[in-house]
């Protein structure tokens, strides 16, 4: 289920992106890292971009835990019905 935050995987292989960060905000990671490259790493640059990419990790987060909560929650109910 790719997103619009979601890069392409020649996108991913062209940036050299590693599998371990090709996720839901690799879209977002893609700018960032150009950025740091080209500043060196600097920490108070990129920060727009670093923060809209820890914002995306923080909701891709939430989501699944949510999801994560509601399996967890139906499958209790279904263990209560079938002990009854």
């Amino acid at each position: 289920m790719p997103s619009s935050l979601t890069a392409s995987q020649e996108e991913l292989k062209a940036a050299k992106v590693p599998l371990a960060w090709r996720d839901q905000c690799s879209a977002l990671l893609i700018p960032l890292n150009t950025c740091r490259r080209e500043n060196y790493y600097l920490p108070w640059t990129c920060e727009n971009e670093r923060h809209g990419y820890e914002k995306c990790q923080y909701d891709d987060l939430m989501r699944r835990m949510k999801k994560m909560s509601k399996l967890k929650l139906q499958q209790a109910e279904e263990t209560a019905e079938a002990i009854m």
